[in-house]
């Protein structure tokens, strides 16, 4: 069974393989398939239109489905490595320790926003940005300089909310747990703030060239497990037969073989330390 660990708790060799099998996912082109998969989608997304992998009650399943595809990646090149957690609520600053130049480098240089530290930086000749918004080759990052990372009140805020989601199950969503998480509505904009926070490619649709994207959002998938414990009775919504979303037990794409449902149980894949 594979075990998801915070990132601060990793040892030397655990970050080692992990920064290892992803650069090998890089190297062999991989990667990027998931780049241009979430682009494709979070452009896709719309409030008003079929909407899949944001600002929809399947946000937490699809990107649930996206983290074990790319997890399962990372284990036919390593069969050691599972996604760690980065909880932002207590590593706060760019000078933590899962922006450690042994692990997902630094901040981004004042003139253009280009890590220069690190596994993935420009220089390395191992991490070009291929996939991009604006043509720069190089992985950005602009940390602070807009939206702040949530409190741990403000999370616990939000995993109190007992409802999974509501109508119109978009970004307008009140009182939608869901919703909360994902960031549109809450003081603290949980999910959205932390790529805002970050700047650069994390900003964008683009997000996973930056490797902590992975990082963050295997923390969202935690705190939705978090959420399911602590509120067992409350069940995935819609269940059927809701325009343009993804009802409990309609297929997902791209994979269109896998369900909601069958994404509401991690236990059979991965458990959170």
């Amino acid at each position: 069974m594979a075990v998801r660990k915070n990132q601060a708790n990793l040892t030397a060799t655990e970050k080692r393989n992990f920064v290892n099998a992803v650069l090998e996912l890089k190297r062999t082109g991989v990667y990027d398939g998931f780049v241009r998969t979430h682009n494709e989608f979070i452009m896709s997304d719309r409030d008003d239109s079929d909407r899949v992998g944001h600002r929809s009650p399947s946000f937490l399943p699809w990107h649930r489905r996206f983290l074990i595809q790319f997890e399962q990646e990372l284990q036919k090149v390593d069969s050691s490595v599972t996604l760690p957690y980065w909880d932002w609520t207590a590593d706060r600053t760019a000078n933590a320790s899962i922006f450690g130049a042994d692990f997902m480098g630094g901040n981004g240089r004042s003139r253009d926003a280009q890590v220069t530290t690190g596994p993935f930086a420009y220089s390395t000749g191992k991490w070009n940005i291929n996939v991009s918004v604006d043509n720069r080759p190089f992985l950005q990052r602009e940390m602070g300089a807009a939206g702040t990372l949530p409190t741990r009140a403000q999370v616990d805020a939000v995993l109190a909310m007992p409802v999974y989601d509501t109508a119109p199950w978009n970004s307008a969503s009140e009182g939608s747990f869901r919703n909360y998480l994902e960031g549109w509505r809450g003081a603290g904009r949980v999910h959205n703030n932390v790529h805002v926070w970050m700047g650069g490619q994390m900003a964008t649709g683009v997000s996973p060239n930056d490797p902590v994207f992975w990082l963050h959002h295997a923390h969202i998938d935690k705190l939705w497990s978090d959420w399911q414990r602590m509120h067992p009775a409350s069940a995935y919504l819609p269940a059927a037969g809701t325009t343009n979303v993804v009802d409990l037990n309609d297929t997902m794409r791209p994979w269109n073989n896998v369900t909601p449902a069958q994404m509401l149980d991690h236990s059979a894949y991965y458990t959170y330390a």
